[in-house]
């Protein structure tokens, strides 16, 4: 905690001690619902519950938002079943359903059985769509109008409903069925005359995801168009919209999520995370990357007479295969990340392959003929020179191929290219190019010997 932060909790603590309310909100009103939740998790525990009394059904309901999940259920667990009610029906629905879908049933039927019965029942509805999808992101809390409104009535449904609203940028259009019919923008109200019809002013070509669309996806759809709202249907008929601050969300995550794949780690680590539980989620993959760097050893062992008779082979070994590897994982970020940010197809793919195909000669070319320089340079062996600079061509050639091949074949069998993690492109590229490197000494051991 910095000295601000320090000097914020203690005055805190001051006016909860002291029991002035008035100025503890004053203080309050200052702060954001990001800083407001820093401020709780700092307050020791025993300050909790008169900060919650202290603050507003409104504040709670931002400050659960804001916090990690163990003080939100505290925070719910402390309100009792009532005053958590009135809290949970001012919550986003989607928020409200993150924070729900890890508990036990029961548990959730007694925290939904305080909030209004509709209230609820759009909780339960969104928990019900698969997670990772728009469904489980959108909100009800939104603006629609009829088509047939004129602009003046347009305006005064928006000011009825703008603190309800998680945004009143867009204005949905719908007709007598609920279908969404179109789109006006804030700014497309203000510009229009009062008596326009909201149908003669409105977009009619609506870009919308539906309930299914999977999360990555409705952020492609948002990064594309720049939208800071995007709605989601069902047949046809308006459901919810997904707002641009879920979206950020969904990309951290999916970001945070590759990360954990590219380092084979497969669940979150953070600084958080006990020793014991870091190791279990490690060694599954590092055990499993254990046996078949077992395979580099047998390869070795397999060519003990070369290196026997050439020793100067085993200094440039770990160069092999650590260069390897290190082209192999750079080309898997490159694909991993291209896959995530755009939309591929046959043509893409051999572009991409063939400009990889490229990068690996042009990297191998150009490391090649400097560790031959270096090999002549410090053995006075050409023929050694040769061996080790064509080996390290051919093997960056093909780390570089394997590392955007491998995450591309994945993807076309609908498997999460991440999964083809950096350890394992690094494991099987040491294989190759231990195989390459040796068997190119064995040919020319006559000349090396």
């Amino acid at each position: 905690m910095s000295t601000i932060e320090n000097q914020i909790t203690l005055h805190i603590i001051k006016l909860l001690k002291e029991g002035k309310k008035d100025q503890f909100q004053t203080v309050i009103d200052e702060y954001q619902p990001y800083d407001i939740a820093k401020i709780y998790e700092n307050l020791p525990e025993k300050h909790h519950t008169r900060f919650l009394i202290y603050l507003t059904a409104d504040q709670i309901a931002d400050l659960i938002q804001e916090l990690e999940h163990d003080f939100q259920l505290e925070v719910l667990g402390k309100l009792g079943v009532e005053k958590s009610g009135e809290v949970m029906n001012l919550m986003d629905n989607d928020d409200l359903a993150s924070l729900l879908e890890n508990l036990s049933p029961s548990r959730i039927e007694e925290l939904l059985s305080g909030m209004k019965i509709e209230e609820s029942q759009i909780v339960k509805d969104i928990m019900n769509y698969p997670p990772e999808t728009a469904g489980r992101l959108m909100t009800n809390r939104f603006v629609w109008i009829p088509q047939y409104y004129s602009v003046r009535e347009a305006v005064d449904k928006l000011k009825s409903f703008a603190e309800y609203s998680e945004t009143i940028n867009y204005l949905y259009v719908i007709d007598d069925h609920k279908k969404l019919v179109g789109v006006v923008s804030y700014r497309d109200i203000i510009l229009a005359e009062e008596t326009e019809k909201i149908e003669d002013i409105m977009f009619s070509r609506v870009i919308s995801v539906t309930a299914d669309t999977d999360q990555e996806e409705v952020a492609r759809f948002i990064e594309r168009y720049d939208f800071i709202a995007i709605p989601v249907v069902e047949n046809e008929i308006l459901v919810g919209i997904i707002t641009v601050d879920d979206i950020i969300d969904v990309v951290i995550s999916e970001a945070t999520e590759d990360i954990e794949k590219l380092s084979a780690t497969g669940k979150a680590i953070d600084f958080d995370t006990k020793a014991i539980v870091a190791a279990y989620r490690r060694l599954p993959w590092l055990i499993l990357l254990l046996f078949i760097g077992i395979v580099s050893g047998t390869i070795i062992s397999q060519f003990e007479e070369t290196l026997e008779k050439v020793v100067a082979l085993a200094f440039f070994m770990p160069m092999i295969a650590g260069m390897t590897g290190n082209t192999g994982t750079q080309s898997l970020a490159v694909v991993v990340r291209g896959l995530i940010t755009k939309e591929v197809n046959k043509k893409i793919i051999t572009q991409l392959v063939i400009r990889e195909l490229k990068v690996g000669i042009f990297i191998g070319v150009v490391c090649g003929i400097l560790i031959t320089i270096i090999a002549l340079i410090w053995r006075g062996d050409a023929i050694l020179g040769l061996v080790v600079g064509s080996s390290l061509v051919i093997t960056l050639i093909i780390g570089t191929l394997a590392g955007t091949i491998i995450p591309l074949i994945l993807y076309r069998f609908n498997i999460d290219p991440a999964v083809a993690s950096g350890p394992l492109i690094t494991t099987l590229n040491d294989i190759l190019s231990l195989l390459i490197y040796f068997g190119l000494a064995t040919m020319f051991l006559a000349q090396l010997t």
